[in-house]
């Protein structure tokens, strides 16, 4: 059975609820899926993700959520081709009223393609009606994986 992990990044709980969402669709699909908070899962199990979907809010001005900044710092201290067995996506949530609409999101694609992952599906970027959009996004990721 393909496994897949949803890591979330959030200050409003938005990203979590996504990451719920996502896992059940991934079930529904006859998938093992698993979610965490960013700060809930040790830097060393990190690497060793096959299946990776991250979906991340943007805070203050392009900042990652509090709850991502310590995951996100060591992803962004691995050499390259560390991740190179990991497949992922984005899913980033943000405002269109600021400036760096969706930076952290993007932050996190940039790396993980940096680090020799693979991306399975375009980031999609949120504005905060997400919901068609992310509804849009979970159904073709968790296709890609069926």
């Amino acid at each position: 059975m393909t496994k897949i992990t949803v890591l979330y990044g959030t200050e409003t709980g938005n990203s979590e609820l996504l990451a719920m969402d996502i896992c059940k669709a991934g079930e529904n699909a006859g998938l093992e899926c698993e979610n965490f908070g960013m700060d809930e899962i040790d830097n060393s199990d990190f690497c060793d993700i096959q299946n990776l979907l991250i979906v991340c809010s943007t805070w203050g001005d392009g900042e990652q959520p509090d709850n991502a900044i310590d995951l996100f710092d060591y992803v962004e201290g691995l050499g390259d081709g560390e991740l190179e067995n990991m497949k992922f996506s984005v899913l980033a949530l943000g405002d269109t009223a600021f400036d760096l609409f969706c930076e952290a999101g993007i932050q996190w694609d940039k790396v993980l393609e940096e680090k020799g992952a693979t991306r399975i599906f375009d980031r999609v970027d949120c504005d905060v009606d997400y919901e068609d959009d992310a509804e849009e996004w979970i159904e073709n990721v968790i296709s890609t994986f069926e």
